[in-house]
């Protein structure tokens, strides 16, 4: 028997029935016909399906739907129009565009929204494993930032310019503050 849920995508409200195994990523992709979001594996392991929902990173393929009933999802499409009143890009695109950091740009929803979410939780001061002081505020560095994107797979290689367009955005919002 199917459920009905209500799922705000990308700021447009969508009214769903579907069966209560579906997950998020197929219903994005399947029943709403938004590709942004990668099935690479389907077992949680490549992050290429990562969306943000109610402004946490998740991976839409280990996700049902339906618990997800009421939610904001956004996926890299819903980014792409920058932050509002921006009138432009958002950061992470236009970064990841000046450094490099896709080649064949599978992964590269994934990645942005993964890196959208893990800049929000820095800049709220969540510590990783690779923090070294806990009562510090956490540094941005490589290390940081490689161990925080580290749920997001790269089969082209493009880490490096992943990291150095994350730096350079969370760079630009430090220096907002």
């Amino acid at each position: 028997m199917d459920h009905e849920l209500t799922l705000r995508v990308d700021g447009a409200e969508h009214r769903l029935s579907v069966d209560p195994r579906t997950s998020l990523l197929d219903a994005l992709r399947q029943r709403l016909g938004n590709t942004s979001p990668k099935k690479g594996c389907d077992h949680g392991q490549c992050g290429s399906c990562t969306v943000l929902v109610d402004g946490v990173r998740v991976l839409a393929c280990l996700t049902l739907a339906v618990t997800r009933d009421g939610s904001e999802v956004v996926t890299a499409d819903g980014l792409s129009a920058g932050p509002p009143g921006s009138g432009g890009d958002h950061p992470l695109h236009r970064a990841f565009i000046d450094e490099d950091a896709f080649q064949c740009g599978y992964c590269t929803p994934g990645q942005v929204c993964s890196a959208a979410g893990m800049l929000d939780e820095f800049a709220r001061g969540r510590p990783s494993v690779v923090t070294g002081d806990l009562g510090a505020d956490p540094e941005l560095d490589d290390a940081e930032i490689a161990e925080r994107m580290s749920g997001n797979l790269c089969r082209c290689g493009a880490y490096p310019g992943i990291r150095a367009a994350v730096a350079r955005v969370g760079r630009e919002r430090e220096g907002t503050r």
